[in-house]
């Protein structure tokens, strides 16, 4: 199934700002809230698409991925949208305290304490022709957030935990009545997480992650282009609550060579003869990604002539072997002749046209 255009879902165009995007989906969400529409299943799935697209369009680095790669791109990160009302009340709960101002007009409240994965982190990597054409093996710096070192998540000081709320009784949520619905809002004394803290962790005042800075070493495979992707798992930010880290992806931008330029796994570069070379034929040596090769010119050959090295390309990604190297042959012409030179080319064409 074709999954519609976020920005055309929000009924907003690609370069408006967050504020706007927030005040489009909250129109949208009101609009099409399933309490307000019971039994209505296509203002269900409006309301559905609505919140999936503000989580991708309201969270600066999924808009980013989105804008550059569409729907392939985020799925590729793990994003698989939401399961269920339950999980898009819960998400934007904010959301929905402004518009009707309470916390989750449906009273599926749960508490915010639960365990929650870290969220993914990019980093743009640049690195030159040559080592995308064999690999390489670097290291980068990252500033992220970590479980904190000292009370090991929870946020509590050494010695104590975090403590149920009194209040909610855990939920998270405290149950009210507003007309037909029936409605919890966030706890006033715990903000929606069922627990408190009563003597925060020094380290990290209670939010139970830390800022750090940390070398992290990738392995970067032969073959590689612009646009490529690394994945690697858990060295994004830190998970809330004892939740997994988030993952970092390394998206690869290739530096341009000055003399090979790629298609595919193929490379091309052009080399230019003498007019000599090219009508009497002989040897000549050409760049290759691993020096140099020597190349068999035929008598005779015409400028614009292509030939093909087998195996001299880029190593295949995703499979054994390489590309070829095309050889593009430029017969140069000159353009300053001493007398000599001249004398012997009008002799030249004397004998062309005694020939012909």
């Amino acid at each position: 199934m074709i999954k519609k255009d976020y920005y055309e879902i929000l009924n907003v165009t690609r370069t408006v700002s967050e504020e706007e995007i927030k005040k489009s989906y909250r129109t949208i969400a009101m609009q099409c809230h399933p309490d307000k529409n019971p039994g209505n299943k296509k203002a269900e799935e409006q309301f559905k698409e609505a919140a999936e697209a503000y989580e991708v369009l309201s969270d600066r680095q999924k808009r980013e991925i989105y804008d550059q790669y569409g729907h392939e791109g985020l799925s590729s990160t793990g994003f698989r949208g939401f399961s269920g009302f339950d999980d898009i009340f819960s998400h934007f709960s904010n959301i929905f305290e402004d518009a009707f101002g309470y916390g989750n007009i449906r009273g599926r409240g749960q508490s915010r304490y639960a365990a929650s994965a870290g969220a993914d982190l990019r980093y743009d990597l640049k690195i030159s022709f040559l080592d995308a054409a064999f690999g390489l093996t670097t290291t980068i710096e990252l500033e992220k957030s970590a479980t904190c070192h000292k009370c090991h998540g929870t946020g509590a000081a050494p010695g104590s935990s975090p403590e149920t709320c009194r209040t909610c009784k855990g939920r998270g949520q405290v149950i009210q009545s507003s007309g037909f619905f029936t409605i919890s809002s966030t706890c006033p004394h715990c903000n929606g997480y069922g627990k408190f803290i009563s003597k925060p962790c020094e380290n990290c005042r209670g939010m139970g992650k830390e800022q750090i800075s940390k070398t992290v070493q990738l392995k970067i495979p032969a073959g590689v282009e612009t646009g490529s992707r690394l994945r690697l798992r858990g060295e994004g930010e830190a998970g809330d609550r004892g939740g997994t880290d988030g993952d970092l992806y390394v998206f690869i931008h290739v530096e341009e060579h000055d003399i090979f330029t790629r298609s595919g796994d193929d490379i091309i570069c052009r080399v230019p003869i003498s007019f000599v070379h090219a009508a009497l034929g002989g040897t000549v040596e050409v760049p290759a990604l691993q020096g140099k090769e020597k190349l068999k010119i035929p008598r005779g050959t015409q400028n614009g002539k292509t030939f093909r090295l087998k195996g001299k390309g880029i190593a295949h990604i995703r499979g054994y072997g390489r590309g070829d190297q095309i050889i593009e042959i430029f017969v140069q012409i000159p353009t300053e002749l001493c007398k000599k030179q001249e004398e012997l080319l009008v002799e030249f064409e004397k004998l062309n046209q005694t020939a012909s």
